[in-house]
């Protein structure tokens, strides 16, 4: 047993995925989202969450702002390859950032970010997803498909 199941079955590990998209709602929507969502799992848990533009950066912004709940970011290459938005938001709360972690893909297609994402599932004991539409193709799609695969609970969120 490793250090990541013992954390699953002793912290509620939760895998946040969603749409990089989200420029069709306000901060104050998704903040309303995260509180309703994400609050309701935040106390003594660990939140796995990508280290990219969109959802991912939003959701680390408010879990590091409104909990006490661990965080670790995850991203398929390194963090300086990932889009501004993303790295400044990593940057602006490393402090409450546990770990991050850089997988050291070589090449950022959709194969490194969908690996990313089973890495999270797999470390987790459930997935709360943020989807815009559904585009079954998309990687916040396959990563809540990825989840019910594991036979893991899987919130989803429509944005």
């Amino acid at each position: 047993m490793t250090t990541y199941d013992r954390e699953s079955i002793l912290i509620r590990a939760v895998t946040i995925t969603g749409t990089r998209s989200t420029g069709h709602r306000s901060l104050d929507a998704y903040a309303a989202l995260f509180a309703d969502y994400l609050g309701a799992f935040a106390e003594g848990a660990h939140f796995y969450i990508g280290g990219a533009k969109g959802i991912d950066s939003l959701s680390l912004l408010w879990l590091a702002g409104n909990t006490h709940a661990d965080l670790t970011v995850v991203v398929p290459g390194t963090v300086g390859e990932q889009p501004a938005e993303a790295r400044q938001a990593i940057t602006r709360v490393r402090g409450r950032v546990k770990e991050v972690v850089e997988l050291g893909a070589t090449e950022l297609g959709s194969p490194a970010y969908h690996a990313r994402n089973r890495w999270m599932v797999d470390r987790s004991s459930m997935t709360i997803g943020f989807p815009k539409g559904d585009e079954p193709a998309s990687g916040t799609w396959q990563t809540l498909n990825y989840t019910a695969e594991q036979g893991k609970p899987r919130l989803i969120v429509p944005v």
